[in-house]
């Protein structure tokens, strides 16, 4: 049986116990439970490894223990076991000598839950991972890991439970385009499930990891906070699935949450990459966390000030942000401002409808920005749809190839051999400030590109309310005249 088919099997087993109810939770137990089978696959080859390994988890709650046999434990007696001891036990863990391992565990497990009422069906679907899945195989861990990125999808259809899924293909131009290096301290403050630094692992891997010790010194370089508990779960799991055995950068916490004024010098990175939530509100009180400045409760604002923050001199940035920032005013006209004059936010890569559908219809950009030096120009492009295409949708998703034409146009890694086509242009740091900070420029060689610009809405609502009502009065006369020769 295909894992595809596993997972499927799985998900209508769960459908039909009566705890589990919707999406959230559906995925919510999978991950729990593969976690635990991914661990216990991972301590096989860590045991292998090394003759003095020792198991953070208790014995009797080892996966291989309780989980494994098919003809183990069922029913009330399984489910009393998962209830009142499995979960107890690791979310109140204590790690023996500091065991990083054990922290992660009982992190992951500080927030997860058990919603299966039925421990006869627990033990179907426990029975179908353990035939259906070995993540000491090459081959199911490579399967598993494109499956995985399905299930974040499907995870978008559980409401608020987690952010909006980033295209793979967004994710790894971002990561490509800002090239972290071996060394290299990397954050994405709001991970989400993981998808920028998996990427961000998978790029220095590719051109930089030749030894055991580049390994080690990648690994520790990974860094996340994600404040939500489920997205926080996958996350996990997820850097956990990519070889990283002691994910404990990845912290459940809001990055918002910490007053700006507490970073210091030891909190600086070197690149951020990151899909910021956009379009809702922080609670109360996040905003007196920041200067008075630039205090807003708009979340994606805030995170904007965070990263500039956060960088190194040197440092280097790459961000998904929606239109509104772009041409925003007020507390958002002060960020692009600061923006602007402390860093040197070289591109700006404006995306086509329906990248995120169907999650949202919100346009969005693709922001580049290296702290230090101040802007001079920004380059822009219009990342256009391909041949053939109108909208992105589950048949026609968006493809990393698309991405080779800017790729092709980026100028090397200083940039300097880029030239204006029909898709890129340039506009002078004067020029924007001139604007009033709007960065909502059209396309020049695309006059029918629409415009966000207040000025020119206004403009266009003025004119058009005009064309309205020399309409109204042409119609009033064409009435009026036919009403007489009825007469």
């Amino acid at each position: 049986m295909s894992i595809s088919t596993t997972i499927k099997s799985i998900q209508d087993i769960m459908r039909k116990d009566v705890g589990v109810d919707g999406d959230a939770q559906r995925i919510g137990q999978l991950v729990w439970m593969f976690f635990l089978k991914i661990y216990d696959d991972k301590e096989t080859e860590y045991e292998l490894l090394d003759d003095n390994y020792r198991s953070p988890i208790p014995e009797p709650l080892r996966w291989r223990n309780w989980a494994a046999d098919a003809e183990g434990m069922t029913g009330d007696e399984l489910l009393d076991f998962v209830n009142i001891q499995l979960f107890p036990a690791l979310k109140n863990l204590q790690p023996a000598h500091d065991d990083r391992r054990g922290f992660v565990i009982r992190s992951v497990f500080e927030d997860a839950y058990n919603y299966m009422k039925s421990g006869h069906l627990m033990r179907q679907v426990i029975n179908k991972i353990v035939a259906g899945v070995d993540f000491n195989k090459a081959q199911d861990r490579h399967l598993f890991g494109d499956l995985y990125e399905q299930i974040l999808r499907d995870l978008q259809n559980a409401g608020n439970a987690g952010e909006y899924y980033t295209p793979r293909p967004v994710t790894r131009f971002m990561v490509d385009m800002v090239a972290p290096a071996l060394g290299e301290k990397i954050l994405d403050p709001a991970c989400g499930t993981g998808g920028f630094l998996t990427c961000a692992i998978e790029h220095v891997r590719r051109q930089h990891v030749r030894t055991v010790e580049d390994e080690q010194l990648l690994q520790q370089c990974i860094n996340g906070v994600e404040k939500k508990p489920l997205p926080h779960l996958l996350c996990t799991t997820n850097m956990i699935l990519h070889g990283l055995d002691v994910p404990t950068n990845v912290r459940h916490d809001n990055t918002l949450a910490r007053p700006l004024r507490d970073y210091g010098p030891k909190d600086r990175v070197d690149v951020i990459v990151t899909n910021p939530p956009f379009g809702g509100m922080e609670e109360d009180g996040i905003e007196t966390n920041f200067p008075a400045t630039f205090r807003t409760r708009e979340t994606a604002d805030l995170f904007l000030v965070l990263i500039m923050h956060l960088l190194k001199d040197g440092g280097r940035a790459a961000l998904v942000l929606p239109d509104g920032t772009l041409f925003g005013e007020g507390i958002k006209t002060r960020i692009k401002e600061q923006l602007l004059e402390t860093c040197n936010l070289h591109t700006i890569v404006r995306l086509p409808n329906g990248v995120f559908n169907p999650y949202t219809g919100i346009k969005t950009n693709l922001l580049f920005f290296t702290k230090g030096s101040p802007t001079q120009d920004v380059w822009f492009y219009e990342h256009p749809y391909p041949p053939g295409v109108k909208s992105y949708n589950k048949t026609k998703p968006m493809r990393i190839e698309e991405f080779d034409a800017e790729k092709a146009w980026w100028g090397g890694v200083d940039r300097s051999n880029r030239v204006e086509n029909e898709y890129a242009w340039k506009v002078s740091a004067d020029e924007i400030k001139a604007r009033n900070y709007n960065l909502d420029i059209k396309n020049p060689h695309s006059p029918d590109q629409v415009s966000h610009d207040p000025d020119e809405l206004l403009a266009g609502y003025a004119a058009l309310q005009q064309q309205i009502s020399q309409t109204r009065d042409q119609l009033k006369a064409v009435l009026a005249a036919a009403l007489e020769g009825k007469a």
